[in-house]
């Protein structure tokens, strides 16, 4: 099948090599010309303009957009819709708010292009392991893109499926990085006692590894943090900064608005934005207040 890749960066990338690897011919767009010249290496035909993209695909035409959410989705699509046709479909992959993709997908249905909206989960390792395809849309537009999302995929039946329509897919993909940002923030927070309990000398890498095969809480993602510690055990080069993509956000809005309680969630978002703050005002706060109630001692910054 014929695809339209628009965003070349390490993601979009992947996923275009995938589907070359999978006997798909990929047409690549990306404004930067290193992006470009990376992915003609992997076997992409890159191409320098979005009416060139457009050109060399039959029709009806199939784009997946791999660009960051928010603005540049909408000015790629403004670029882009002029140069299309009734009949060709528009997959945005990328980490996009679900509202703005049901907006999208009534203001394309107008003009007769259909939107398909792809939570994408897998990272960097879906190149090789596959990603996990979270799709919201019409159920035509989906059975026509199988094939695509079959190769992308881990397998053909499994690690992806047609969830909803319109705003479905990254609306759950917005969930599943809520749940991320729980499980990712227990991990941390349980390795982070052990290593305070400097009686038992603990080896974390050790640790981490005996919990991979057999236990309850194993994962792909103490997977990652067996990796992690099997190359620093200290953490020390690691800043203890952890930034955000803003899906926590949107869950964590999304809970409040439903009227859903979701503490482990919300205290996991509160923790990232807490790491940012290098000069946290509350904790002088608190520490003015315990000498002040209770003549607690205030250590004085130097």
């Amino acid at each position: 099948m014929n695809l339209g890749m628009i965003g070349l960066g390490k993601m979009g990338a992947n996923m275009a090599q995938r589907l070359v690897r999978r006997g798909h011919r990929v047409v690549g767009f990306d404004v930067g010309a290193p992006a470009r010249e990376r992915a003609a290496t992997a076997g992409i035909a890159p191409v320098a303009a979005l009416t060139e993209l457009v050109s060399l695909l039959p029709a009806p035409r199939a784009l997946w957009l791999m660009v960051p959410a928010g603005d540049a989705v909408d000015a790629t699509l403004a670029a882009l819709t002029p140069l299309l046709a009734q009949g060709d479909i528009v997959i945005d992959g990328g980490n996009s708010n679900y509202r703005d993709s049901q907006r999208r997908a009534e203001a394309l249905r107008q003009t007769g292009i259909a939107f398909v909206d792809v939570g994408t989960s897998g990272g960097v390792w879906g190149l090789e392991n596959g990603y996990s395809l979270m799709i919201g849309g019409d159920a035509t537009s989906v059975a026509t893109l199988q094939p695509i999302f079959a190769s992308l995929a881990p397998s053909a039946s499994s690690g992806w499926g047609h969830v909803g329509p319109s705003g479905a897919g990254h609306f759950t993909k917005m969930i599943h990085n809520g749940i991320e940002y729980g499980l990712m923030q227990a991990y941390a927070e349980g390795f982070a006692v052990m290593k305070h309990k400097t009686e038992f000398d603990l080896n974390l890498h050790q640790i981490a590894s005996i919990w991979r095969d057999g236990s309850v809480v194993r994962s792909w993602l103490l997977d990652l943090t067996a990796q992690l510690f099997a190359k620093d055990a200290t953490l020390t080069d690691i800043a203890p900064h952890v930034a955000d993509s803003g899906e926590g956000r949107w869950t964590v809005a999304e809970a409040i608005e439903l009227g859903v309680s979701a503490p482990v969630m919300t205290l996991s978002l509160l923790q990232r934005l807490r790491s940012r703050d290098t000069e946290s005002f509350s904790d002088r706060v608190l520490a003015g207040l315990r000498n002040e109630f209770g003549g607690h001692a205030v250590v004085k910054k130097l």
